[in-house]
């Protein structure tokens, strides 16, 4: 069916939720099910991607697709219970052995890295409030709330720019890339919601209160997420919770990290940068990895097109010249840009490469 047939959700909600239940027992029993889950996620997905080999076909134009919205909020609602449960889990809660909770640990961290992630970035787009706030929440439960405004009003601004925290320049190497995105993120998100809350300046108590910077709230629910864990869990379970948001913010750094690497906007003869097009994402055909992550790997056409549902971000002509594409899934070249001598040695030509016409421009 995939690789013929435009996926369905059903498609989308079967790869999303097939590890939850083997992460769930592996939390409460251990045993084999928190290492069939690592194995789902990280081997199966890629050796499907390798096998099928063939990208499904884009969704025709203007079809659409009613529940799409429905498995995001059944995903968040499962990324809070997977959270609770794996803390309770690696904090002894459940009696795990030691090579159990080791394999809960990837499999939760993995799922919230690519899954939670790519459902909040989803949620955060949703012009409806109530699913914005709810991908709010996701993103401040991993202590990264900060994403929710400055992917909104930074990255999408300044994608492929120096002015972008979010894109690695050609010749970085994760490990460089990774605090300074953070740290960069976090600051230029708190001056464009300040900016914009100052060119607001609504009068009255009640409606500046409303209008309230949002770090406000990521900081504060970080702190209460925080106190939460370590009310139910102690110690043990605040050491536990700030392990898996640490590995689930690496993930989710990787993935911006990959789907930028190299590539930059020319300076047109206005002295502006050229506008944003396909050639400024690496975009992944990989198909069970993209059913994953939710087309996250159509990273291309999400930037075309910001509020456009995820069932139905378009591939397009990924064979044109000039089109940006991985050699391998998104989650394969993040497991590889750990490593940047092999990762320099595979990108850093591909890059170059497509850099040359962006000169000219």
């Amino acid at each position: 069916m995939i690789g013929r047939a435009v996926p369905g959700i059903d498609v989308f909600a079967t790869v999303t939720f097939a590890p939850v239940p083997l992460i769930v027992l592996g939390a409460l029993f251990g045993g084999i099910w928190p290492w069939l889950a690592v194995a789902w996620i990280g081997g199966l997905v890629y050796a499907l991607d390798r096998l099928i080999a063939r990208a499904a076909p884009d969704a025709p134009e203007g079809r659409e697709f009613p529940a799409a919205d429905r498995l995001s909020v059944a995903l968040a609602i499962a990324h809070f219970v997977l959270l609770l449960l794996g803390v309770a889990a690696l904090s002894g809660v459940t009696g795990l052995s030691i090579p159990a909770r080791i394999a809960l640990f990837f499999a939760c961290g993995l799922f919230f890295g690519q899954v939670s992630n790519s459902n909040a970035h989803e949620l955060i787009h949703r012009a409806d409030k109530r699913l914005f706030v709810l991908g709010k929440w996701v993103y401040i439960s991993l202590l990264y709330g900060h994403h929710a405004s400055a992917h909104r009003l930074v990255h999408h601004r300044f994608v492929a720019t120096r002015d972008d925290p979010n894109s690695a320049v050609l010749g970085e190497s994760f490990w460089a890339f990774a605090p300074q995105a953070w740290t960069g993120a976090f600051i230029a998100g708190w001056e464009m919601e300040e900016a914009r809350r100052k060119r607001l300046a609504p009068e009255g108590w009640k409606a500046r209160l409303a209008a309230m910077n949002p770090y406000v709230s990521y900081v504060l629910g970080a702190i209460w997420c925080l106190i939460l864990v370590g009310l139910l869990f102690g110690l043990a379970g605040v050491a536990a919770y700030l392990a898996l948001c640490l590995y689930a913010q690496m993930q989710i750094l990787l993935a911006d990290y990959v789907q930028h690497y190299g590539l930059e906007r020319a300076l047109i003869a206005t002295g502006q940068y050229e506008p944003v097009s396909a050639r400024h994402s690496w975009d992944a055909p990989d198909p069970v990895s993209s059913l994953w992550m939710l087309n996250a790997p159509r990273h291309s056409d999400h930037h075309a097109h910001p509020a456009r549902p995820y069932p139905e971000l378009r591939l397009g002509a990924i064979t044109a010249e000039g089109r940006p594409v991985l050699p391998r899934s998104l989650p394969a070249m993040a497991t590889l840009a750990l490593i940047p001598p092999l990762w320099h040695r595979v990108m850093d030509p591909r890059a170059r490469a497509l850099r040359r016409p962006a000169r000219g421009v």
